[in-house]
C-alpha cells in the first residue's frame, strides 16, 4: 500500500494556536526544509502560502493542521475553498517528546514526520450540517447544566423559605413548583428576608421556564437536522434526536472512520481483554469519545427497558453468569456496529 511520502513533494505541517501558527516544511524523507511562525490573523494563510512557494517548488503538497476544529479552523476553511489537500493532524504517541523538549516548531516537525508513513490521513471533520449539529449539542449541554444548577439552587431556597410558602410547594414536581412560583406575588408587608427569598425563587423559576423553552427549541432544531441528514437513525429503538446528533457528529463524514471496528474504538466500546488464568473476560474501555460513549449507553439503557429482543438477550447473558456491566459493554459494541453501518449507508453529511 503506498504511503503519503510516495504521493507528495512536501508536507506543510502547522501547529495552530490562538495568537500564532507555526509551520514546518517536511520533505518526503523527513528532512526539515524550513520553519515559519506567523500571526493567527486573516492574513496567516497568505503569508504561509507565499513562504511555501518561495522556499520550495513542490506542486504536490499536502497540508496537515493541528486543531482543525479549533485554532486551525481559520486555515482549514480557505484551504478547502482553494482546493488544497488538507488533513487533520494525528495524535502523537505518548513519550514522543521525551529527550527532545517541546516548542511549536518541534511540534510542527513531529506532526509532519508522523504522517509520512501513513497510507491514509484523517480528513478534517465537515462543516455544514455536521458543524450545526455540533454547535447545537455544545449549547444544549450548557443549557442543560445551567438548568440543573438553577433547579438545585431553587430547591435549596424552598427548603429555607417561609413555612407558608414552602407548604404550597411541598410534594410537587419541579415543573409544578416552577409553574406555581410564576403565579406568586410578594406581599409588601412581608419580613425583609422572606420577601427577598420569594423574589429570588420567582426569578429562578422564570430562568428555568426560559431554559425549558430554549431546550425545547434546541431539540426541535436537532430533530430537523437529523431528519435531513439521516432520518433512518430516528427509526431505531432507543435513538432520539440528541443521541442521533451525537452519533452523526462523531461519525462526521464518509471516510473519517475506516470501518465499524474503528468506530467502536472511537466510541470506547471495543472489548479490552482482561483475562487471567482460568478467568476469560473482557473489560470496559475507559477511553474514546465519551460523548459518543454516553449516547450509546443511553440507547442501550432504553433498549433494556422497552425492547423485547434486548431484554431476552440480557436474560440469556445473565444466566450465563455475565455481570450487568459486561452485558452493557456487549450491547454498546453491538449498537456501535449496527448504527455505524446505518450511517455509512444512508447519512448525507
Amino acid at each position: 500500500m503506498p504511503i503519503l511520502a510516495d504521493q507528495v513533494d512536501v508536507v506543510i505541517a502547522v501547529d495552530a494556536h490562538t495568537d500564532s501558527h507555526t509551520a514546518a516544511l517536511i520533505s518526503p524523507l523527513g528532512a526539515v526544509w524550513g520553519e515559519l511562525t506567523v500571526p493567527a490573523d486573516g492574513h496567516a494563510l497568505h503569508r504561509l502560502t507565499s513562504w511555501v512557494e518561495r522556499t520550495v517548488d513542490a506542486p504536490r503538497r499536502h497540508w496537515v493542521i493541528d486543531g482543525t476544529r479549533s485554532h486551525g479552523v481559520g486555515l482549514l476553511r480557505p484551504l478547502r475553498k482553494a482546493g488544497e489537500r488538507v488533513a487533520e493532524a494525528p495524535r502523537l504517541k505518548r513519550g514522543s517528546r521525551r529527550g527532545r523538549g517541546k516548542s511549536d516548531a518541534l511540534d510542527a516537525i513531529a506532526i509532519g514526520r508522523a504522517v509520512l508513513a501513513a497510507p491514509t490521513l484523517a480528513e478534517p471533520r465537515a462543516d455544514g450540517i455536521r458543524e450545526a449539529l455540533r454547535l447545537l449539542l455544545v449549547t444544549r449541554r450548557h443549557y442543560s447544566d445551567y438548568r440543573t444548577a438553577t433547579v438545585n439552587l431553587l430547591k435549596s431556597l424552598i427548603l429555607t423559605t417561609d413555612e407558608q410558602v414552602r407548604d404550597q410547594l411541598r410534594r410537587k414536581t419541579t415543573t409544578a413548583q416552577v409553574r406555581h412560583l410564576l403565579t406568586l406575588t410578594v406581599p409588601v408587608d412581608s419580613p425583609y428576608h422572606i420577601r427577598i427569598s420569594v423574589e429570588r425563587m420567582i426569578d429562578l423559576a422564570r430562568r428555568i421556564a426560559d431554559l425549558d423553552k430554549t431546550l425545547a427549541q434546541n431539540k426541535k432544531e436537532l430533530t430537523a437536522l437529523v431528519k435531513q441528514s439521516c432520518a433512518v437513525l430516528l427509526e431505531q429503538v432507543g435513538v432520539g434526536p440528541v443521541t442521533a446528533a451525537a452519533l452523526l457528529c462523531a461519525w462526521s463524514h464518509h471516510g473519517r472512520v475506516r470501518d465499524e471496528a474503528a468506530f467502536a474504538s472511537l466510541a470506547g466500546v471495543n472489548p479490552i481483554p482482561a483475562s487471567s488464568g482460568r478467568t476469560v473476560r473482557h473489560r470496559l474501555n475507559r477511553g474514546g469519545d465519551r460523548t459518543l460513549n454516553a449516547a450509546l449507553h443511553t440507547i442501550a439503557l432504553v433498549r433494556r427497558r422497552v425492547d423485547p429482543t434486548t431484554q431476552n438477550y440480557v436474560a440469556r447473558r445473565t444466566t450465563d453468569g455475565k455481570s450487568s456491566r459486561e452485558i452493557n459493554r456487549s450491547l454498546k459494541r453491538y449498537l456501535s456496529r449496527s448504527l455505524f453501518r446505518i450511517m455509512e449507508a444512508t447519512a448525507t453529511l
